[in-house]
């Protein structure tokens, strides 16, 4: 059971609307993640982690693909689905 309220797509309207459709846009599956749905009553907040993110995981001194796995295998240690 969630325990963390979001928008859903069908009821986002005005910012919240803005900010799915700009992560969509730059989003490799198209689709909004429900990590960054977690912040959707906060469209500013949400966009800001999703560019951080986005950041984060290009390419620099470590590849996207090690950033992955590196990601991975932390949410795996804390037991996040995430």
């Amino acid at each position: 059971m969630a325990r963390i309220n979001w928008v859903e797509d069908a009821d986002a309207t005005g910012a919240v609307a803005s900010a799915f459709a700009e992560i969509r846009a730059t989003s490799e599956s198209g689709r909004v993640a429900d990590i960054l749905r977690t912040m959707s009553l906060r469209p500013d907040f949400m966009l800001a982690v999703n560019e951080a993110s986005r950041m984060h995981f290009s390419d620099g001194a470590l590849t996207r693909a090690q950033h992955e796995m590196i990601a991975s295998y932390v949410a795996a240690l804390n037991r996040c689905h995430y």
